[in-house]
């Protein structure tokens, strides 16, 4: 009986998975509006009082999204001098909800990445049933992708849904002399 051999295993199709850029650690969003006198106004003595007594040090290697979440109008600096406390022990920190960090982690992973591995090669970004992966980290990787890959495709290699191939290149007609065929002698016209 002959054994039945997986090609998809042994291809030469790379499998880029975006949940592998995702360092495990929790994201914390924090309310500002808690700093505030009522939950709706910055006075800057109670907000600076509010934040020197704060515990920092329970956000180490967290990542914390800054938001606020009342009608107040929080002046630029109140989310600086929040962030200037976390640079010690967050891991990161953004203005907005955890969804914003995730985003914002994910741009700057993508962009780091070093892309020529996948040159010239079939790849499939891997899909399905992860939930810290934004839709838009999908949307960023394959654009980068697109500058080195021969072919993307979506989901796993032995089921993906093809998105791009790298167009064939128009491949210039040899010239007969340079493939080794003789032109035929031809008349000269009479002068």
């Amino acid at each position: 009986m002959e054994s039945i051999e997986n090609r998809v295993a042994q291809g030469e199709i790379e499998v880029y998975n975006l949940a592998d850029l995702w360092d495990d650690r929790p994201v914390t969003e924090l309310d500002i509006s808690t700093f505030l006198v009522d939950g709706l106004m910055l006075k800057e003595k109670a907000f600076r009082s509010e934040v020197d007594a704060h515990d920092w040090s329970q956000y180490a290697d967290e990542h914390v999204a800054l938001y606020c979440s009342t009608d107040a109008i929080v002046p630029t600096w109140g989310y600086m001098l929040i962030a200037s406390e976390l640079r010690d022990s967050a891991q990161s920190t953004t203005f907005g909800r955890a969804d914003d960090l995730r985003r914002e982690y994910y741009v700057a992973a993508l962009d780091a990445e070093d892309w020529s591995v996948y040159e010239d090669k079939p790849v499939v970004i891997k899909g399905c049933g992860d939930d810290v992966v934004p839709e838009m980290a999908y949307v960023h990787a394959t654009q980068k992708l697109q500058g080195v890959a021969k072919k993307l495709m979506y989901g796993e290699p032995c089921s993906s849904v093809p998105l791009w191939r790298r167009p064939q290149e128009d491949k210039p007609k040899p010239d007969a002399e340079a493939v080794g065929v003789k032109k035929p002698d031809l008349p000269t016209p009479n002068a």
